[in-house]
């Protein structure tokens, strides 16, 4: 039995240590707002976050995450800086098929709760591993901008 706390709430899970965290959020959790892409790290399509930071959950095993604050894209409504992200995607009408959205929007948050104020160069870095194969990559940046914007207002 292995035991996570996804978006503050306890679940118990009768998994292998080795399962990555991703599968485990979504079929046994039944969270499936986290999705995958490519299952080898590259593309962020299941960002989540690891005590605040993201990690790819494709490739992270389950016993990683014990005892640890996993949140996904549906625990981020509860957050100031999730709320001023959607807010600013919804806006700048960023997604086109919307795939990707859940691990930039998992990005993004993060850049942001480091680093209030992002520059071009900083979004640039810090989104660089999130492909979008629709290629709203100005769209993104443009909304992490906005998303700033409603922060430190």
């Amino acid at each position: 039995m292995i035991t996570l706390n996804v978006n503050n709430k306890t679940y118990n899970l009768d998994v292998a240590p080795d399962m990555p965290l991703l599968w485990a959020i979504r079929d046994y959790v039944d969270l499936t707002g986290t999705k995958f892409g490519c299952g080898i790290a590259q593309c962020g399509a299941c960002t989540v976050h690891v005590n605040g930071s993201p990690v790819r959950s494709c490739s992270f095993p389950v016993a990683a995450a014990v005892g640890k604050n996993i949140t996904t894209i549906e625990g981020l409504a509860d957050n100031k800086i999730g709320q001023a992200v959607e807010k600013a995607w919804i806006e700048l009408q960023v997604p086109q098929c919307g795939y990707c959205q859940s691990g930039q929007i998992m990005s993004a948050t993060a850049l942001l709760k480091n680093k209030p104020k992002p520059t071009d160069a900083d979004i640039d870095a810090a989104m660089m591993g999130n492909l979008c194969r629709c290629g709203t990559y100005q769209r993104i940046r443009s909304a992490i901008h906005r998303a700033a914007e409603i922060i430190n207002a």
